[in-house]
């Protein structure tokens, strides 16, 4: 993971919804629209870009994205569940046939021996699946803040190449 091209990720991810004639949504905390930058930066991405929001504060995901409280109380605000309740709201604000959320501590404060810096969870709705990926970013050599967003943004468009380009056409 460390030699990442993120332009060639993001644009290899916006020529193959053009072609399959999808839509995307992203909800961002940790890569703070970084992910919607990328996909903006690639000509024609009008024609697949439906909504990008950046939710960084507990109250914003809760109230655009209804991630429920007890929820963020519970598990935290980086956890498995908040970023499967992001991507869930994401999707029903959206109605993208592809959502993407990400949430995670970039550093380089804010970890813990339990959640290091570079613990991000990426959630996906992809035409209907949902799950939440945990790449391991902690164990970059390179964990400086824009490193750890880079790679969260590069894996999460790898992801999304990966799964469409299994699926059935």
């Amino acid at each position: 993971m460390a030699n990442i091209d993120l332009d060639k990720s993001v644009t290899s991810v916006v020529k193959l919804l053009k072609q399959r004639n999808l839509t995307i949504s992203t909800a961002e905390s940790c890569t703070g629209g970084l992910l919607s930058e990328m996909i903006t930066s690639v000509s024609g991405a009008s024609e697949i870009f439906e909504l990008g929001i950046c939710t960084y504060s507990e109250r914003i995901k809760h109230e655009f994205l209804g991630v429920p409280m007890e929820e963020i109380e519970k598990y935290g605000v980086v956890s498995e569940q908040v970023a499967l309740s992001m991507v869930r709201g994401l999707k029903k604000r959206s109605g993208a046939d592809i959502c993407v959320s990400v949430t995670g501590i970039a550093g380089p404060s804010g970890g813990t021996p339990e959640q290091p810096v570079g613990t991000v969870y990426i959630g996906f709705d992809i035409c209907g699946e949902q799950f939440v990926k945990l790449p391991k970013l902690w164990e970059l050599e390179d964990r400086s803040r824009d490193n750890i967003r880079r790679c969260a943004a590069d894996f999460a468009f790898k992801e999304i190449e990966k799964k469409i380009t299994e699926a059935k056409q």
